[in-house]
């Protein structure tokens, strides 16, 4: 089973626990994995690398440690993350594997701001890797992807139905390394006992619905064998793609109450 991580917060004078696990895997028809994730507090992200054999591994990896350096430092802010990622492109273009155009890598996640005032969470994001929210037993897409086809949506010109199957799906409009946008869009949230965020690469999307991913976070309390579930079914309906998921929460020590089973599929 995925490991899972604990860390202690304080949010208006009461201690919140957050515990969080991620998992990521080369999938079942991939020859390689182009995800790369970093899990340690404050920063939990995903990255989906693209580009050549080669490319968009280095590109991922180069981003993740980019950013671990932020975390390693003490100093996650958006600047701190827009100058990480302003290395990790020089990275990516220097390297002698990455002469694709096209090597780059999404990146999305989130980090809880403790700097002023009351805690809380910035998600940030570039490209189509997704960041959920189960909240008050909803879940949420917090992020906005960065593709032709969600733009088609926004403009009315597309159902997300139609979406689904559109031969655009896979074109993003930013990713990190593939342009010069590389700075994230960022949504900030309030900390809240029993919320549960899912941070993944389309990989976990393309096998499992919005109505999957609800199921598995309330069937497990554990984010260990909340992410394992995830993946042995992206896998089993197919793993068309690298698969990388990390499942993060939030929850009051002194309430004991879990999530319900639930038998949906």
């Amino acid at each position: 089973m995925a490991e899972t991580k604990t860390h202690t917060v304080t949010v208006a004078h009461r201690p919140l626990l957050l515990s969080w696990a991620g998992v990521t895997d080369q999938g079942r028809r991939r020859e390689t994995n182009q995800d790369a994730l970093l899990a340690e507090y404050p920063l939990f992200i995903v990255a989906d690398g693209m580009g050549g054999h080669a490319g968009g591994e280095i590109a991922s990896q180069s981003t993740v440690t980019r950013l671990r350096a932020v975390v390693d430092a003490d100093e996650v802010s958006p600047s701190a993350i827009e100058k990480a990622l302003a290395l990790a492109v020089d990275d990516i273009a220097g390297h002698p594997d990455t002469t694709d155009e096209g090597t780059g890598t999404t990146l999305t996640g989130v980090y809880l701001d403790e700097r002023e005032g009351e805690p809380h969470w910035v998600a940030l994001n570039i490209g189509d890797s997704r960041v959920y929210l189960l909240r008050d037993d909803r879940l949420l897409q917090v992020t906005t992807d960065h593709s032709v086809v969600q733009e088609l949506i926004t403009a009315g010109k597309l159902s997300p139905e139609e979406a689904e199957g559109h031969p655009y799906s896979n074109v993003i409009t930013r990713a990190v390394g593939a342009s010069e946008l590389t700075a994230p869009d960022y949504v900030t949230i309030d900390v809240r006992p029993g919320d549960r965020f899912v941070i993944c690469s389309d990989g976990l999307t393309k096998e499992l619905t919005d109505y999957g991913i609800q199921h598995f976070l309330r069937a497990h309390a554990d984010p260990g064998e909340s992410v394992d579930a995830m993946l042995a079914a992206a896998l089993d309906n197919g793993g068309r793609d690298n698969v990388t998921v990390i499942v993060l929460q939030v929850s009051d020590p002194e309430d004991s109450s879990s999530p319900s089973d639930d038998s949906a599929e």
